[in-house]
Formats: C-alpha cells, sequence, structure tokens
C-alpha cells in the first residue's frame, strides 16, 4: 500500500547536499519558530514542531540518511510512494522481502506513517525472516514465541519532566492493510532517558504452535530536541547570551527552567563557558531526586553594523583607555 513520501530536505528548507552543521542550523532556528512554548499558541505549530524534529531525527543520523538517500532524488513531490526497486537491498534486507516491520504500523508516536515503515517499526526477536530463528522462513514444527515489536515513540522534555498518559494504535495488518488495530494505554514515566524502553508486555506479535506466548512490544524513547534546553542523562543545560558589559560588570537575567522562571545573578568578570548550576532542577531521577540544570553564559559582541555612531565612539574610547591587553 502506498504512503505519502516525506521530503525531509525541504521540510527542514536545506539542499540534499547540506552538511551537518548547515542541518544542525537550520533545524534550530525552525524548532526556535515553531515550539509550541515560543508560538503563541498558532494553529498546527505542534504538528509542525513534530515534523521537523522527525525531519531531523532522520537527517541527523548518518545512517538513517544514508538509507534515506538511498530511496533516490528527485521524489520528493510525488504524493504517494514506494520504495525504489533495489532499495531494500540497500536497506539490508532481500527485494522479495517486506521492510522489517512491514506487518504493523503503529500510530500515536508522534511519527508519521513514511517514518514508521522505514524507520521506526521492527521485528527485534523471534521472527522466521528478520530475526534469525530457527528454520529461517520455512516450516517448523512445535511452539514457538512471538516476535518481540519495537517502534520509536517521540517524547517531549515537558512530557520526560512530568510524565504523560498516550494513547498509541497497532496495526496489525501493516502494508497490507488487514490488520487488527488495537489501541493500548502507555504510560510516559517522568525523567525517561533518550533510548530508554517501554515495555507493553505481551503485545507484541502471536506465538505459533499450542500455548506460545505472544512477543512483547518496546517502545523506544526519542526525546524531541527543544530550542532552549539540551538534555544529557538528567541534567539539563541553557546558554544564556551576554552583552559584554553584563559579563565584565555582572548583572541579573532571567533564565526558564522547564516549570519556571528563576532569577540569575551573574557575577562580575564572568567569563564565556562558565556555567551556573541549579539545583534539582533537571529531569527526575526517582526517590524524589532530580538532575541539575546547567546554566552556560555566551557571551555576544554587538556586529559594528549595528552599532549606532555614538555607540561606536564609545567602544573605540574604550578601546584606547583600556588597561586589557590587546592580543595579536
Amino acid at each position: 500500500m502506498p504512503i505519502k513520501y516525506k521530503d525531509y530536505y525541504e521540510v527542514l528548507g536545506v539542499g540534499r547536499t547540506a552538511n551537518q552543521e548547515e542541518i544542525k542550523q537550520a533545524f534550530r532556528k525552525l524548532a526556535r519558530k515553531c515550539h509550541p512554548d515560543v508560538s503563541g499558541g498558532k494553529a498546527g505549530a505542534e504538528e509542525r514542531f513534530k515534523e521537523i524534529n522527525e525531519a531531523y531525527e532522520v537527517l541527523k543520523d548518518p545512517a538513517k540518511r544514508r538509507k534515506y538517500d538511498a530511496m533516490g532524488l528527485g521524489i520528493g513531490h510525488e504524493r504517494e510512494f514506494r520504495p525504489p526497486q533495489g532499495w531494500g537491498e540497500t536497506a539490508g534486507w532481500s527485494r522479495s522481502r517486506e521492510p522489517p516491520g512491514a506487518g504493523f504500523n503503529l500510530g500515536g508516536t508522534g511519527f508519521s506513517d513514511f517514518f514508521e515503515t522505514f524507520f521506526g517499526s521492527r521485528r527485534v526477536a523471534g521472527d522466521p525472516f528478520f530475526g534469525g530463528g530457527a528454520g529461517m522462513g520455512f516450516h517448523t514444527t512445535g511452539s514457538r514465541r512471538g516476535s518481540d515489536l519495537e517502534a520509536d515513540i517521540m517524547v517531549t522534555l515537558e512530557e520526560a519532566v512530568h510524565g504523560s498518559r498516550r494513547q498509541v494504535s497497532v496495526d496489525r495488518g501493516g502494508w497490507a492493510g488487514r490488520g487488527q488495530v488495537e489501541v493500548y494505554q502507555v504510560t510516559i514515566p517522568p525523567g525517561v532517558h533518550q533510548g530508554q524502553r517501554i515495555r507493553l508486555a505481551g503485545k507484541g506479535e502471536q506465538g505459533s504452535g499450542p500455548g506460545a506466548p505472544p512477543g512483547d512490544l518496546y517502545l523506544r524513547v526519542r526525546l524531541s530536541e527543544h530550542p532552549f534546553f539540551r538534555v544529557e542523562e538528567s541534567d539539563l543545560y541553557y546558554d544564556v547570551s551576554l552583552a559584554p558589559w553584563q559579563a565584565v560588570l555582572g548583572d541579573r537575567v532571567e533564565v526558564p527552567t522547564p516549570s519556571d522562571k528563576v532569577v540569575l545573578r551573574i557575577p562580575p568578570g564572568t567569563s564565556s563557558g562558565r556555567r551556573f548550576r541549579l539545583r534539582q532542577q533537571g529531569l527526575p531521577r526517582g526517590a524524589g531526586r532530580r538532575g541539575d540544570m546547567y546554566v552556560v553564559a555566551q557571551i555576544e559582541s554587538p556586529q559594528p553594523q549595528d552599532l549606532p555612531p555614538e555607540e561606536r565612539r564609545l567602544w573605540a574610547e574604550l578601546a584606547r583607555i583600556s588597561k586589557a591587553k590587546r592580543r595579536r
């Protein structure tokens, strides 16, 4: 069954030859514009934010990007899409077989059907074609546990901080479209980390043979990129921009946290890269504990072309009278 093709380069507004830094910059620019926290409730902002996160998830990963590029150029404007001939061999399976996970599709993960089909949903154990199990696709006798299924689920920073309940649907028919759709309530616990797997016991594929148990369904957490915060384990990092005079003279600046805003004192003589620790402002760690948040000073110098004449004159005067050594 054809699915709608996603042109991830078009989503981020970059060319197919863009390097990783260009892709990263394009994503950050769009994320800061479209994130629900800064979009002012603009209609469609949440879906747009998910779309650019999905594009970045693929293009920032060299392996996923190679697989994506192997689908071929010049197909980005087709409404419906089937993999080109031989694409499956490049991606790692025989042309005569459907992609891993083709027997099921998931909804409610935050990713599109296109992503789920080619990058998200997969069998991970016990499957005769893709799991390396006994028989390698031939009929075998006896009972056999069902395959485990695995899929990525996009989790926002807000969900990682506070936890949430999500509804996920599983279409057992996959591309064939003949399957049974099942809906499950999934708990996203506070403090989930990138790559963590959430297990839905017994929700994988059915076993074969008398009394064979079903496999499990695993949802692998993919934290959506945040326009302001970076996540490292249970700690958060936030870059605060300081004008040179704030760094030299000191100041008090307001910085956001996941739950509120705080006023941070910047001491005189702060250098770029200095970190300020806000205790217990990171992700939950369990047992009532939380990680920390680190505010990282980034000194931003004004651009000469943006300076009015009087301010430029004062900078020149400062350079003349300053006892700071000039670097040669």
